[in-house]
C-alpha cells in the first residue's frame, strides 16, 4: 500500500493526509459501527500508512465517536489534525440545543474540548445549515473562537453556496476570519454540487471535504450485481434506483479490468476530482478501511474517466443549463464567434 502523501489544506498551511478518516463508525450507539477493539485496530492502521487528519462531529454515536478519537489520540494531540462539527441536536425536547445559534455553539463546543480531551479544535465547522441565523451573526459567533484560541479555522458543511458566499464576503470585508473549507456529499452518485459548490469553492479558494464519498455503500456494488432486494434497506431510497443501475455497473467494470475493488475505483474518481478535494473515508471493520485506502494506489486513465464522467454526468438546472444550448451561447450570446475567442472554452 502506497504510504499517503499530504497536502497544504486550502490557505491555511495544515498539512493533512490525502485521505480524512471519519468517525461516524467509532461506536455503536446508533445500531451500526464498529466497537472500540476494532475502532484502535483501525486508527491504529491509518496512522501508520501516514494518515492525520480525522472528522468527526458532536452528535457521532451520541457523543462516542469524540470519546474515542480522544482517548486514542492520548498524548500526541498535536500531531493530528481534528475537524469537528456542530449544529445537531444532543438534548432532544430542547429548542435551544440545535441549530447555527451562538448558545448552541458555545454549549456544543465546551462539551466537544472534553470529549476529545483538548484545548483547541483545528477546523470547527457549521454541521447543517439551519436557515434561521443572520450570516453576520454566524461569522461574528464564529470568528470569536478563533480569537479566543480555542479553534484554529471555521468551516461549513452541507450549507448553499450563497450563504458560504455570504459568509466570507462579509467577513473578509469586516475584517474577521472567513470560512477556511467546506464540506459536502460528493461522489459518482452525487454530482449536483458541481453546479454552484465546487465552482463557488474554487473562486473562494476553499478546500472540500467529501463525504460518502461511496455513496453510503452503494458503489462498493454490495446492492447490485444479484443482490436480492431484502439488502436494499429504507434508509438507502435515495442512492439506489436508475442512476445508481448506470453508475455501479460501469464502476465494477473497471474494478474488474482493474483488479481492484468498486471502491478503489469511487474513490479514485473523487479524487482526481482536484489537489483541493478530500474524501471522507469510513468503516466499520479494519479490511474495509485497508480497501479504501488501497485506492492511493490507483489513478484512473483518461478513457476511464471518461466513462465514468459520462455514466454519472448530472442533469443540468437553471442557469447553468442555458450553456448547453447552443442557440443560446453559439448563436444569441456570442454571435457566432464564441469558438474563434483564444482562451474561452463554452462550459459544459
Amino acid at each position: 500500500m502506497t504510504p499517503m502523501n499530504y497536502r497544504i489544506f486550502g490557505r491555511t498551511g495544515l498539512r493533512v493526509s490525502e485521505l480524512c478518516l471519519g468517525t461516524m463508525t467509532f461506536g455503536e450507539a446508533w445500531g451500526f459501527g464498529a466497537p472500540s477493539a476494532e475502532v484502535k485496530r483501525m486508527f491504529d492502521a491509518f496512522v501508520e500508512a501516514g494518515g492525520n487528519f480525522f472528522d468527526t462531529a458532536c452528535n457521532y454515536q451520541g457523543g462516542a465517536a469524540e470519546s474515542q478519537l480522544g482517548e486514542l489520540m492520548g498524548n500526541e494531540r498535536e500531531r493530528y489534525v481534528v475537524a469537528s462539527k456542530y449544529t445537531m441536536s444532543m438534548n432532544p425536547g430542547d429548542p435551544n440545543a440545535w441549530g447555527n445559534h451562538r448558545k448552541n455553539l458555545r454549549r456544543s463546543l465546551e462539551e466537544s474540548l472534553k470529549r476529545l480531551k483538548t484545548d483547541y479544535i483545528d477546523l470547527y465547522q457549521v454541521h447543517l445549515w439551519d436557515h434561521t441565523l443572520p450570516v453576520p451573526e454566524l461569522m461574528a459567533a464564529l470568528d470569536e473562537l478563533v480569537c479566543a484560541g480555542k479553534v484554529l479555522h471555521v468551516g461549513a458543511s452541507d450549507t448553499p453556496a450563497w450563504v458560504v458566499a455570504h459568509a466570507n464576503t462579509w467577513a473578509i470585508t469586516h475584517g474577521r476570519n472567513a470560512l477556511s473549507a467546506i464540506q459536502i456529499e460528493y461522489s459518482l452518485l452525487e454530482r449536483s454540487v458541481e453546479q454552484e459548490l465546487i465552482p463557488m469553492a474554487r473562486a473562494f479558494e476553499l478546500p472540500i471535504l467529501s463525504w460518502s464519498p461511496l455513496g453510503f455503500g452503494v458503489l462498493t456494488g454490495k446492492f447490485h450485481g444479484g443482490a436480492s432486494d431484502s439488502t436494499r434497506s429504507e434508509w438507502l431510497n435515495g442512492f439506489l434506483g436508475p442512476r445508481a443501475d448506470r453508475v455501479v455497473p460501469e464502476v465494477q467494470a473497471i474494478a474488474r479490468a482493474r483488479g481492484v475493488s468498486p471502491a478503489q475505483i469511487a474513490l479514485a474518481w473523487v479524487k482526481s476530482r482536484g489537489a483541493q478535494l478530500f474524501p471522507i473515508v469510513g468503516a466499520r471493520t479494519l479490511s474495509q478501511l485497508e480497501d479504501n485506502m488501497r485506492s492511493l494506489d490507483v489513478q484512473l486513465e483518461g478513457d476511464e474517466l471518461s466513462r465514468l464522467d459520462s455514466v454519472s454526468a448530472p442533469e443540468a438546472t437553471f442557469p447553468n443549463k442555458m450553456w448547453q444550448n447552443s442557440a443560446v451561447i453559439d448563436g444569441v450570446l456570442s454571435g457566432g464567434t464564441g469558438a474563434r475567442l483564444s482562451g474561452w472554452k463554452r462550459p459544459t
